[in-house]
């Protein structure tokens, strides 16, 4: 088993880094992240509920160890993030103005607005693997947020994976 999670992350690592080349990738513009604090865990097999056990269940379990990153993000207007994906998954928090999420895998590619008010809320989960998306600011106005990273150890450098445009976004969401 271990060897195939292995292989796995080996793979992943060289699919990301065909795809980190500046001649497919979409930069990031207008936008900043900063590491606010980070942490390795061992493996982590965390099972918790409420009563009623339909009322609240979580279940998180890794093989290995794991990093953990809270970042603090801010998109000056018009600003983004470039076209990119994560190893492993983000929970984040919009605290002050809006974000406009673009995911690869929505055929329309539906704008998804997140801010303080907004009918989605200020708070959205990024899966990470092949989850390739951007996050743009498409107001006048400066926003930011945190995000909590998992991720498995590659370290900082290995936590974004630049991706290339995908064909079925307009060419302006970048």
């Amino acid at each position: 088993m271990r060897k195939r999670v292995l292989l796995s992350v080996a793979s992943f690592l060289m699919v990301g880094a065909l795809h980190s080349g500046k001649a497919l990738a979409t930069d990031a513009y207008g936008f900043s992240g900063t590491t606010v604090v980070t942490g390795r865990f061992g493996e982590i097999d965390v099972k918790a509920h409420t009563v009623p056990a339909d009322f609240w269940q979580l279940r998180l379990k890794t093989l290995g160890q794991s990093d953990l990153f809270v970042q603090s993000n801010k998109w000056d207007a018009g600003g983004s993030t470039g076209w990119h994906t994560h190893p492993g998954p983000s929970l984040i928090i919009i605290t002050a103005g809006l974000v406009t999420a673009y995911e690869s895998d929505d055929d329309d590619c539906s704008p998804h607005v997140y801010g303080i008010g907004t009918p989605l809320g200020n708070t959205f989960i990024d899966s990470g693997g092949d989850d390739v998306h951007v996050l743009r600011n498409e107001t006048s106005s400066e926003a930011r947020g945190f995000s909590v990273q998992m991720i498995p150890p590659f370290g900082p450098s290995g936590r974004r994976i630049n991706a290339p445009h995908p064909p079925n976004c307009p060419l302006t969401i970048d």
